[in-house]
């Protein structure tokens, strides 16, 4: 079963926030392999596991010293290598983040490539000389605020960093980075992962000539919170040079059977999918996902234009859809406005696991959760003490996992490192387990029913013209299956020709002769009997 990870549904694991084994307050490897009974009961195919490399936490993890090295907070390399045993013996792949375009400041080849512009790799990050007036070679701007470049007075050079100034970019034209790049691949492969989840993949390379970015054009004329949001990135990301790098990634996973990879790729939604589609191409990463699901957009006519787009560039490719992740803020939030929390979050599931190509849960989102309110004083993430606030960081999507009603949700012993507060704590695993209907029970129907079901995992899509707010399609195969979705909290009647009845988990839905009624976020997946109408 070497394409298992096509159409695939994978869990992803934060580990700082899953449980916490020791009472520190922080989640490990050994919390994970304690709850997996969890994962499993779900159904899903796959975990991924965010960053637990040796890291000095600048950025939770994303700013690596040690790429084949376990950080102490989160346990040994024993520790993963019996959560990656325990996975495997309960039918879970184990998908692991590799954060290869840019490492940590702490780590042993940027001290060795700051400390002389003469050494065997001086070029192994990105190095560039002042303009005459001192200030940085060129306009780029970090992600998370600010110029790219930072002044390093060992080399007097500027370094360029996408994101914190702890998090150097490495120089990816220099053919010696990408053989260290694939040997740290080779490394976990050979430790038996199933994959890896490649962190912002279209940063890799950066312009040679290291040409000025331009304007990004905006909505209104009040500028966004981050100025990085004003410029487009074209020089300083997802650059032509790319696709053959990840043709060489392809080539060593590939030597590993039944190994997969995907893609991160953060752009704006005029690149994204071009990018989605040239990076899945035959001979590079198996998957691909952009942000494109992960912001404000819930209507129909955003969705379909995402999965139409996406395959009418890439007919042949496997896309990777998600509604949350640790970056965003959680969707029942995000999407409020359109439905009460448990039956929106319990349509999201049905509208997510009803997509063609494979899709991404984010650990809570099983149980309804909703962002977390953090204040000033709690926050931890870089980002939310920059442009707070108007965008105050991760913090409210990485809280605590929460397992029962007990102190900090039976997530730790100890005080967590980020508070799990009463909106948080009312949505746990106990209190849902084994309840009909609630958002939990919910999921695990859904992910069944999508496995048990030809046309949810592997059939073609088609769009129907469907009246504002419903959304639509036909997943086709020998046995098609009518999806359909009121995107709303208000009630939709339509004609309906060519189904009879509902299969499977529903909300809110009726069919009477030729006629299906919505409710409030209602939902149904009904077999197709003939050509199918809707009216």
């Amino acid at each position: 079963m070497d394409d298992w990870w096509r159409n695939s549904v994978t869990y992803q694991i934060y580990p700082r926030s899953f449980q916490d084994s020791t009472g520190n307050g922080v989640g490990d490897l050994a919390g994970i392999t304690r709850r997996l009974g969890h994962v499993v009961r779900l159904g899903v195919d796959a975990i991924w596991l965010s960053p637990v490399f040796t890291s000095p936490m600048a950025d939770m993890g994303y700013d690596v010293s040690d790429h084949t090295g376990i950080d102490p907070l989160f346990g040994t390399l024993a520790d993963f290598d019996a959560l990656l045993a325990r996975a495997h013996d309960l039918g879970l792949r184990v998908i692991i983040d590799q954060v290869i375009s840019h490492t940590s400041d702490r780590h042993p080849l940027f001290a060795e490539s700051r400390a002389s512009r003469e050494g065997p790799r001086a070029d192994w990050y990105v190095w560039a000389d002042p303009r005459p007036d001192g200030s940085p070679p060129n306009n780029w701007l970090s992600v998370f605020g600010g110029s790219a470049w930072e002044w390093d007075t060992r080399r007097r050079q500027y370094y360029l960093h996408n994101f914190l100034p702890g998090q150097p970019d490495l120089n990816y034209h220099n053919p010696a980075v990408q053989d260290w790049a694939l040997g740290t691949l080779r490394f976990w492969l050979d430790r038996g992962v199933d994959g890896f989840r490649l962190d912002t993949v279209n940063y890799y390379f950066h312009d040679a000539d290291l040409r000025p970015n331009g304007p990004e054009p905006q909505a209104d004329n009040r500028p966004p919170p981050n100025p990085n949001d004003m410029q487009d990135g074209r020089h300083s990301k997802s650059r032509p040079e790319t696709p053959a790098f990840l043709e060489r990634i392809r080539a060593v996973v590939d030597e590993y059977p039944a190994r997969t990879t995907v893609g991160e790729v953060g752009d704006n939604p005029r690149r994204s999918l071009p990018l989605m589609a040239d990076y899945t191409a035959p001979g590079r990463l198996h998957m691909a996902y952009s942000f494109d699901m992960l912001g404000p957009d819930y209507t129909p006519a955003h969705f379909r234009s995402r999965i139409e787009g996406f395959f009418r560039a890439a007919p042949g490719s496997c896309p990777a859809w998600a509604f949350s992740n640790h970056d965003v803020v959680r969707h029942p939030t995000r999407w409020a406005a359109h439905g009460e929390t448990d039956a929106l979050a319990r349509q999201a599931a049905a509208l997510l696991l009803a997509f063609e190509g494979s899709v991404y849960l984010y650990q809570g989102e099983e149980l309804g959760q909703t962002e977390t309110d953090i204040l000033w004083e709690e926050l931890t993430d870089p980002p939310g003490f920059r442009f707070w606030p108007d965008y105050k960081g991760r913090d409210g999507c990485r809280t605590p996992m929460v397992w029962d009603g007990t102190a900090h949700g039976g997530f730790t012993t100890g005080t967590p490192w980020l508070p799990v507060k009463p909106p948080q704590l009312a949505r746990n695993v106990a209190a849902q387990e084994g309840v009909a209907g609630s958002v939990l029970e919910t999921y695990r129907a859904l992910i069944a029913h999508r496995t048990a079901t030809p046309a949810l995992r592997h059939g073609r899509t088609t769009f129907l013209d469907a009246p504002d707010p419903v959304l639509a399609f036909v997943r086709g195969g020998e046995a098609p299956v009518l999806c359909v979705f009121n995107l709303s909290p208000g009630t939709r009647t339509l004609a309906l020709a060519g189904a009879r009845r509902i299969e499977g988990p529903s909300q809110a839905a009726a069919v009477s002769g030729g006629t299906l009624t919505l409710g409030a976020n209602g939902w149904a997946y009904l077999p197709a009997t003939g050509p199918v109408a809707l009216g």
